[in-house]
């Protein structure tokens, strides 16, 4: 999953593409890819920007 892309749509794009080779899974092994596209995703908004004005 490459979901670096600065732009918006194309960052929706690769997701829509993740989840559709996950669910393209046999369902053993769909728990472990939802899990790893998980922790990629919280690790990625951990290390975003931070609003300090919130």
């Amino acid at each position: 999953m490459s979901m670096d892309a600065a732009d918006p749509d194309a960052r929706r794009e690769d997701l829509l593409s993740t989840l559709d080779v996950i669910e393209g899974q046999p369902l053993s092994e769909r728990a472990g890819a939802y899990a790893a596209l998980h922790d990629d995703l919280a690790r990625r908004l951990e290390s975003g920007p931070r609003d300090h004005h919130a």
